[in-house]
């Protein structure tokens, strides 16, 4: 089994609707992030938009969440206790992943997006994550 354990850099993140179609790219397609994963099972995640200025009155999008996860080999289950968003706490984050072409792919449920699907893609032995589809790259665990 792959291992996740490392930071791992967002290289891309994509968003799809129900039916397959591609959505603008989250954090403005200039998404920057880092998702770290501990031996002990701990794991952090932060996501915003890296685009060096907003237009007047465009809020800057911001993702970020914690907490100790279980990682199967081809699941992450994450136990959010600390998080950006507030209605995150409590729930448990599950994301697909998959290896591809030296990236972690990360996808969440299609149910959890209500028609949407995020997912995030990480190049590299170790770097990911978000809730749209995205892509990473970084140095770590293999």
């Amino acid at each position: 089994m792959p291992s996740i354990v490392g930071t791992w850099k967002l290289a891309r993140a994509a968003a799809r609707d129900a039916a397959g179609a591609a959505l603008p790219e989250p954090y403005g397609g200039k998404g920057i992030g880092r998702v770290t994963f501990t031996a002990e099972g701990r794991m952090m995640s932060v996501v915003c938009d890296g685009s060096p200025e907003l237009p007047p009155g465009i809020r800057r999008e911001y993702s970020s969440y914690c907490g100790n996860y279980t990682f199967d080999g081809s699941q992450l289950v994450t136990r959010v206790d600390a998080a950006s968003d507030p209605s995150r706490i409590g729930s448990d984050q599950v994301r697909g992943v998959r290896f591809e072409d030296g990236l972690m792919i990360l996808s969440p449920p299609r149910a959890a997006l209500a028609g949407a699907r995020n997912i995030a893609r990480l190049p590299g032995s170790a770097l990911p994550l978000n809730d749209s589809p995205s892509r990473c790259s970084g140095e770590g665990g293999r």
